[in-house]
């Protein structure tokens, strides 16, 4: 079995038989009927992947990999806000007539700061300290700017990473580990998605600065399951899990920007059928 499965199923069986109900509540999302769109919901939840035992990649159903990662690179190396340099269609919902989702995400990412070593964005920071100062307990990026959150179209939901570096023991070799925080996500849509995104990111990092991945964390502050989602979470958890993929990337980029989605492949991915017409509140 897939650990990654084993992780989507616990966590879903766990909101689904423990969580609280927001029905009744005045809720922002709509379903496309302009019904409220409910959940049951989590507080607080934490998962835990270790990148060097296998890639969390749900065998339950299908994560697109390849758009997955374009989505991430969108972000992490485009710095960009706008859909038309997007290969999905994903946040078309939230842009604008020009394609863009305002000061939000990728924006956030291109903005340079002035460091004491210099003028640079956040992508660049987290480079430059992993090369020049991987010990640092300062390593890490944040989307969620408060003076720009009226200009997003919408206010991010993986709004941060914390990176931290360890060391193998008995080796020399740097392990590079990774908390991605989230302060709210629609578990059916995007959990995989956004697991698969940052493992992939951790990889791609761990590469370029010479060293291995190590764990990525997970902390959801509210991990919810939709109402109209709930039978199709269910029937998604009765399925028998395979075992995970083999990871693999493309070892002759040393440049975080030289990447692209064409150089991540999963081996073996073995999958049971796609869950579709899947409702998204918006």
């Amino acid at each position: 079995m897939s650990y990654a499965d084993k992780v989507f199923i616990e966590m879903c069986r766990d909101i689904i038989d423990n969580g609280t109900s927001t029905e009744g509540e005045k809720v922002r999302p709509v379903w496309e009927d302009g019904t409220s769109a409910y959940t049951i919901k989590k507080f607080g939840v934490v998962n835990r992947y270790d990148l060097s035992k296998e890639f969390p990649a749900l065998t339950l159903r299908r994560t697109a990999i390849k758009s997955c990662v374009d989505e991430m690179l969108w972000i992490w190396q485009k710095k960009s806000n706008n859909v038309n340099e997007l290969k999905s269609h994903i946040w078309d919902s939230w842009a604008d007539e020009n394609g863009s989702i305002g000061k939000a995400y990728g924006y956030q990412m291109g903005v340079k700061h002035q460091y004491r070593e210099g003028m640079m964005d956040q992508t660049d920071r987290v480079i430059y300290d992993l090369k020049n100062n991987p010990y640092s307990r300062r390593i890490m990026t944040n989307l969620y700017v408060h003076q720009d959150l009226h200009e997003m179209n919408l206010y991010p939901c993986a709004y941060s990473m914390t990176f931290n570096v360890t060391k193998e023991r008995d080796s020399d070799t740097l392990v590079l580990n990774g908390i991605l925080n989230q302060r709210s996500q629609d578990v059916l849509t995007a959990n995989n998605w956004n697991v698969c995104q940052y493992a992939v990111l951790l990889h791609m990092l761990a590469q370029v600065c010479g060293m291995r991945a190590g764990e990525l964390v997970h902390v959801i502050a509210d991990a919810h399951i939709y109402d109209r989602h709930i039978p199709m979470v269910e029937e998604l958890i009765k399925r028998e899990p395979y075992p995970a993929p083999v990871f693999r990337l493309n070892p002759e980029i040393t440049d975080f920007y030289d990447f692209t989605p064409d150089d991540v492949t999963l081996e073996n991915y073995e999958t049971h059928p796609q869950i579709k017409n899947i409702p998204v509140a918006v």
